[in-house]
């Protein structure tokens, strides 16, 4: 994996069981090689944003334990999650209605939660300008 800051803070000091310092690796990888993506810290030292053409598509809590992410959803497939899965609940300090905060507390497979993170940068991707949209292919 890369050799990351923050990466190194998390495992070094905050405490978070190693299960979570690997899936918070995993979901970096995964979310910085998808098309124009950038990073930062916008809001606080804790809180990684990942955006595509400036737009935010998953934010992740460096600082939760478990670890816990941000991602844009359908409104109605938003809704859906947090009935089946316990460890999905309305976006937390996010627009209610688009947004849900994951839990990553082992209960959803992985596989899921990245199949989670596509639908939330297609989303984003999709509601681009058709001219920012076009840019990005």
């Amino acid at each position: 994996m890369g050799n990351y800051a923050w990466v190194h803070r998390v495992r070094g000091g905050l405490h978070l069981r190693a299960r979570s310092s690997i899936m918070l690796e995993r979901i970096y990888e995964y979310c910085r090689a998808k098309a124009h993506v950038s990073e930062s810290f916008p809001f606080d030292e804790n809180t990684l944003v990942f955006k595509v053409a400036g737009k935010m598509f998953a934010l992740l809590s460096l600082e939760a334990n478990p670890l816990r992410t941000n991602l844009k959803c359908d409104p109605e497939r938003a809704v859906e999650l947090r009935e089946m899965y316990p460890c999905v609940k309305p976006g937390f300090h996010m627009n209610k209605k688009h947004w849900n905060t994951v839990e990553l507390d082992g209960s959803v497979p992985d596989s899921t939660i990245f199949e989670w993170i596509d639908d939330s940068y297609n989303l984003v991707v999709a509601g681009l300008p058709a001219k920012i949209r076009n840019s990005l292919t």
